[in-house]
C-alpha cells in the first residue's frame, strides 16, 4: 500500500533534506508506530535541490515549497477487515536564510481500510 503524504514549507523557509549535506543539521524523518495491521515499508523523500546561504557557500540540501513524501506499507496476513489508523512522526528542521530553528516533531496520522 502507497500513501502519498504533501507536505508544505512556507515562502522564505527551506527544511534540510533527508540526508543532509551538513551533518550537524537534522535531517527530515518520517517514522511510524508499528501496529498489528500494517507493516512500515520503504520512505520514498523527493529529490532535494542544493541551495546557497551566506551560513553555508558550498550549499545545503534543502527541500522548498510542496513537495510529496510517499510512505509504504504492507498489510500483515493476520490484519483485520475494516478502518484502521496508522500513526507516525515527522521530524524536520526548519530554516531561512539567516537562521535555523530547533528542530520540531510533528504527528502524522494516515486512515486506512483493510479489505
Amino acid at each position: 500500500m502507497e500513501t502519498r503524504i504533501p507536505l508544505s514549507v512556507d515562502s522564505g523557509f527551506h527544511v534540510n533534506s533527508n540526508a543532509p549535506s551538513d551533518p550537524s543539521l537534522i535531517p527530515l524523518k518520517l517514522t511510524w508506530k508499528v501496529t498489528g495491521a500494517l507493516e512500515p515499508g520503504s520512505i520514498i523523500y523527493p529529490k532535494a535541490s542544493i541551495e546557497k546561504y551566506t551560513f553555508a557557500p558550498e550549499g545545503l540540501s534543502v527541500l522548498t515549497g510542496n513537495f510529496t513524501v510517499v510512505a509504504n506499507f504492507k498489510i500483515a496476513g493476520n490484519a483485520p477487515a475494516g478502518p484502521g489508523l496508522a500513526e507516525g512522526q515527522l521530524r524536520y528542521q526548519a530554516c531561512n536564510s539567516t537562521t535555523c530553528f530547533p528542530p520540531k516533531t510533528v504527528p502524522v496520522k494516515i486512515s486506512y481500510m483493510v479489505q
